[in-house]
């Protein structure tokens, strides 16, 4: 409510109860108006914890949910790789210290210098 609207509240109550009954009716209106303060106060409260547990269990089910959900999301491939992997050996080669067999040269393939066409001296075979 504006002021404007009070006063005219006022002046109306005045006119009515009169100068004497007006500061009594003011007190009987404010003990009234804080009863029902109060009440509605207890009403929220009350309404508030009723639904409280619940809606904690509700966010938590939602939270674990969410968990599940997005936690095999972020596991890493190194993270499975290495441990699908078995442990490297001393024995065990690595692609680092092998070495190029060498001792079969006609499985090797042609460098990308040399000349893979057929020339004239390989013949005509077609």
């Amino acid at each position: 409510m504006s002021g404007s609207e009070i006063v005219v509240i006022l002046l109306l109550a005045l006119i009515v109860l009169g100068p004497e009954k007006l500061p009594e009716a003011i007190r009987k209106f404010g003990r009234v108006y804080s009863e029902v303060r109060k009440i509605s106060n207890g009403f929220q409260s009350e309404f508030k914890n009723a639904f409280d547990e619940p809606m904690r269990e509700l966010r938590e089910t939602a939270q674990m949910t969410r968990d599940a959900v997005m936690k095999p999301l972020h596991v890493e491939p190194e993270t499975k790789n290495s441990e699908t992997k078995p442990e490297a050996t001393p024995e065990t080669v690595t692609p680092d210290t092998a070495t190029p067999d060498t001792t079969t040269p006609d499985t090797q393939s042609p460098s990308p210098t040399e000349n893979v066409l057929p020339t004239e001296a390989d013949g005509d075979k077609s």
